[in-house]
């Protein structure tokens, strides 16, 4: 049985390691990008194709795959003349692989459902790097038996995949993770500017700290950049700053105010509006150092 013919939207640095994992598994690509071209001319090389839009992307493909960094962006190659929906086929699945609002996703959901086909939200964990060995997390959530029909591909990309339930669940749940996270990130990174102010030895407050209930995979990225100035953790403030602005937006929506969020909010958008967006969230242990002293 052959396999299906994949199109594949959004080739950053995530979304060109996910299409060189499915080209090695001998999965058919046409791929559409941005303004940098390395990750088309890439898949090029190892025998894809390119489609003019993504209209024609879907016209050509048995499964749409997106890989983008907002809504604004996944809504820009969903809808219009030369969008996913106009080229949609009964039947198809369309999977959006980004951190998404949910709100966008229940909503080109149903203009999908309109179409005869069915639209699924997957994000992501992990990294680039295990994106190209297939070991990504997916939180997938959608038709079920859409699921089911795309799962043998999606299992080529990912190491866990997970079935959550409705549409938009996937992407409810990694605002959730992503929140939570940086919340930790920046709480540690103050954490060791108050012990640098107080003299105390970064690795000696890690000790304590990590030897305790507190440790998690998020304290210890943070400790290897402040104590060994390692970036195990290659996400930018300004992602991380997109991520828990939209879970705050999420959060309204569901009549919530979320107070917890405020705070990692504030740190990163007061971080990207001086200029700083491109910092790995590791290194906001730097911009502490900066930035906490009074006067």
């Amino acid at each position: 049985m052959s396999k299906e013919h994949i199109g594949f939207i959004g080739l950053g640095l995530m979304g060109r390691a996910m299409v060189e994992c499915l080209q090695k598994d001998g999965y058919k690509v046409t791929v559409l990008g941005n303004r940098d071209r390395t990750g088309v001319e890439e898949a090029l090389a190892r025998g894809g194709s390119e489609g003019a839009n993504a209209r024609e992307v879907a016209e050509a493909t048995d499964i749409v795959m997106l890989c983008m960094g907002t809504s604004e962006q996944v809504e820009g190659r969903i809808y219009g003349d030369d969008g996913v929906l106009a080229g949609v086929k009964e039947g198809q699945i369309v999977i959006d692989f980004g951190t998404s609002l949910p709100g966008s996703t229940i909503k080109i959901g149903a203009d999908i459902d309109a179409k005869g086909a069915f639209y699924m939200d997957a994000p992501i964990g992990r990294t680039p790097a295990h994106a190209v060995d297939g070991l990504l997390n997916l939180m997938c959530s959608g038709d079920k038996g859409a699921f089911d029909r795309a799962k043998p591909v999606l299992d080529v990309l990912g190491e866990n995949v997970f079935h959550l339930g409705k549409l938009g669940s996937g992407h409810t749940i990694k605002l959730i993770n992503n929140f939570f996270a940086q919340t930790v990130a920046m709480g540690m990174a103050e954490a060791f500017v108050t012990a640098d102010a107080a003299e105390i030895d970064r690795q000696a407050l890690y000790d304590v700290m990590a030897a305790g209930p507190l440790r998690s995979g998020m304290m210890d990225f943070i400790r290897n950049y402040a104590v060994d100035g390692q970036i195990d953790l290659a996400f930018s403030v300004d992602n991380a700053g997109k991520d828990v602005g939209y879970f705050r937006e999420m959060s309204a929506e569901l009549g919530l105010n979320s107070r917890m969020s405020a705070c990692a909010s504030n740190t990163l958008n007061e971080a990207r509006d001086a200029g700083e967006g491109d910092m790995m969230v590791p290194e906001m242990v730097d911009w502490m150092s900066r930035n906490l002293p009074k006067g």
